[in-house]
């Protein structure tokens, strides 16, 4: 076991922290795989969190919040229909909403959404540009934790802790407020089905019919909150990555995480996944959290 580091926090010190923490990585997986459901991640995560926990406890305390989001949003399983019935799931005056405030002209119907005009001219081309950040963004997010243990762990703290913090945000607005979303609707109109499957929309069934592998259909597949649209956490990673990230980016590396932030936004509404209401929620519940944990995460003397 590594040297206890004098700079971790409490919680992180106490001799058992490296047992209790990597337990659920370790017991959660051996369930899941006993009932059939054989998953490399979940392999993955049996070997490696432990091994982290017990000889790189810096590294695995800064990154501990970010497993916890896998950890919640696999049991979810158990948990995706709660407090939901197809009277409580906003579709279609959520769409009335979207129309008012963001509609468009759509031929010569009556006013529609962007999703409406965007659906009826699909482009292979852009359809591969936006799967590039649907595609890579836990990567990204992953990749910034890792990045920042190298030069602020307690920046990277609080980047791990909005993380954990906007998921939960997240997962409870899914139950408070359940909402459908574009491509439900593409899909089956106003008819609200609890039982309905996941699915990664037309346009990135498209992307994967061009790799000649099924990888979104496999990863959005799997969605434990087909009713979750509001608000988009898919736009809300990108932007947190950025500002965490900014005061240790050259001046070329931010403008490419400013170009990521923002392809992630024109993405969740172009691949039909998120309405434009969603986005704009997702980056108010970043906004927010960000400034709370920016008080409870008050910087050492000298920090950026």
């Amino acid at each position: 076991m590594s040297p206890v580091d004098p700079a971790l926090p409490a919680f992180a010190r106490a001799r058992l922290f490296p047992w209790l923490a990597s337990a659920p990585f370790v017991l959660w997986p051996s369930y899941v795989l006993s009932q059939g459901e054989v998953r490399w991640e979940m392999i993955t995560a049996m070997v490696l969190v432990p091994a982290l926990a017990f000889t790189r406890r810096k590294l695995f305390t800064g990154l501990f919040p970010l497993a916890l989001v896998a950890f919640l949003y696999d049991t979810m399983r158990f948990v995706k229909n709660v407090g939901l019935t197809p009277e409580r799931v906003h579709l279609c005056d959520l769409r009335e909403a979207e129309i008012a405030l963001f509609g468009v002209a759509v031929g010569d119907g009556p006013m529609g959404t962007l999703h409406d005009a965007v659906q009826a001219r699909p482009s292979l081309a852009l359809d591969a540009l936006c799967a590039i950040p649907y595609g890579t963004y836990i990567y990204v997010v992953i990749g910034a934790a890792v990045f920042l243990y190298g030069r602020d762990f307690h920046r990277l703290q609080r980047f791990a802790w909005t993380f954990l913090l906007l998921n939960i945000a997240g997962f409870l607005t899914y139950h408070l407020y359940p909402a459908a979303p574009p491509w439900y609707f593409h899909a089956h109109g106003c008819a609200v089905d609890l039982a309905a499957r996941a699915s990664a929309g037309p346009n990135l069934a498209r992307v994967d019919a061009l790799m000649g592998v099924e990888y979104f259909r496999g990863f959005y597949g799997r969605s434990n909150d087909i009713f979750g649209a509001v608000p988009s956490l898919h736009v809300a990673y990108p932007a947190l990555v950025a500002v965490e990230t900014w005061p240790y980016l050259s001046l070329p590396k931010r403008v490419v995480a400013v170009a990521y932030a923002a392809l992630m936004c024109v993405a969740a509404v172009y691949l039909d996944h998120h309405w434009v209401i969603d986005v704009l929620v997702g980056l108010g519940y970043t906004a927010a959290l960000m400034w709370l944990l920016r008080r409870l995460f008050r910087p050492p003397p000298g920090s950026p």
